[in-house]
Formats: C-alpha cells, sequence, structure tokens
C-alpha cells in the first residue's frame, strides 16, 4: 500500500467530498479522505495497487481551483542511549 499525504486549501466539507468523487473516478484502486479540522486541511490517497503521482493530484486540485503540497516525511533522528 502506498500513502500520499497533501497540504490543501479546501475549507468546505461539500467541496471535500465532490474533490474525493473526482479523485475516485480519476483515480480507480485510490481511497482518499480530508482531514478539514487539521491546520493542513489534510488530503490523504491511499493506493491498493500502484504508486501515486503526486503530480497529477495537484495538478487536478489546481484544475478545481485549489492548491495542493506534498507534505514530506519527517524524520526523527535516531536518539542513542546514554546508559
Amino acid at each position: 500500500m502506498n500513502v500520499e499525504v497533501f497540504r490543501t486549501d479546501v475549507k468546505n466539507s461539500d467541496h471535500a467530498r465532490g474533490l474525493i468523487d473526482i479523485i475516485h473516478d480519476f483515480f480507480p484502486g485510490c481511497y482518499a479522505n480530508f482531514d478539514l479540522d487539521d491546520c493542513d486541511h489534510i488530503l490523504r490517497i491511499k493506493s491498493f495497487q500502484a504508486d501515486i503521482n503526486s503530480r497529477n493530484i495537484v495538478d487536478l486540485l489546481a484544475y478545481h481551483g485549489y492548491s495542493a503540497d506534498v507534505l514530506e516525511d519527517e524524520v526523527i533522528p535516531e536518539v542513542k542511549s546514554l546508559r
């Protein structure tokens, strides 16, 4: 399974539901959901079949009047034990 997370400017739940339907139509095998309560208005997409083309997702949202940016994984450095 592949997961990609985006920061968006989608704030309306009706618009989010419409975008989810569009994403599901354009990208079969993907599951999308929004977390509009998060300060970044997160769009999370899971794919059970193929890699997720982030550029295509960003372009699709832009076509519908919204912006999206990939949220990079935050790597936390390993802490060595002081023992």
